[in-house]
């Protein structure tokens, strides 16, 4: 369908909470999973950066995320089981901030139910980065950005700086 703009950072929008997909909007909201694959190839190939996105970002406020890893996945609903308590600190970086890393604790694994494009039940175990991805993705959908789950006050970088950070890290 089309490429989206992506609400940024700043924008109030980003932090309402979304609703429920119900049964029958499916065929209403089949042009937005197009949108947001649309989106997502389009700043991954300015970026070099994207492998998920959720559907408020782009102004819809559904419980929808679009993951493209290998193949293109849809969660409509999703419910996030954290499955590990252990966790791990990482980067993180978001399309409604493409220019900033905001350091956060994300738990190593979850599992992730939803119902898929066809409306069949689904579950997922994701671990790592799949599981900070989804971790992420997921918070969009409860007006929840990064930002707000920073480890402390000097958790921020710019992305070009991103060089200074991994040498720092390295030491």
């Amino acid at each position: 369908m089309a490429v989206k703009e992506i609400l940024l950072l700043g924008n109030p929008k980003l932090h309402e909470i979304s609703s429920l997909v119900a049964e029958e909007e499916m065929d209403e909201l089949l042009p937005a999973v197009q949108d947001l694959h649309d989106t997502l190839l389009d700043f991954k190939s300015k970026y070099d950066a994207g492998r998920a996105i959720a559907a408020p970002q782009i102004g819809v406020f559904k419980r929808m995320i679009y993951m493209y890893i290998d193949k293109p996945f849809v969660f409509i609903n999703p419910e996030l089981v954290i499955t590990n308590h252990e966790k791990m600190e990482v980067w993180d970086d978001c399309m409604s901030f493409p220019d900033l890393l905001v350091k956060v604790q994300r738990y190593k694994a979850c599992t992730i139910h939803y119902r898929d494009i066809d409306w069949k039940k689904q579950s997922m175990e994701l671990t790592d980065d799949l599981s900070e991805l989804l971790q992420h993705e997921y918070d969009h959908l409860d007006g929840i950005l990064a930002t707000s789950k920073a480890v402390d006050n000097q958790s921020f970088a710019l992305r070009s700086q991103r060089s200074n950070i991994d040498k720092e890290e390295g030491q």
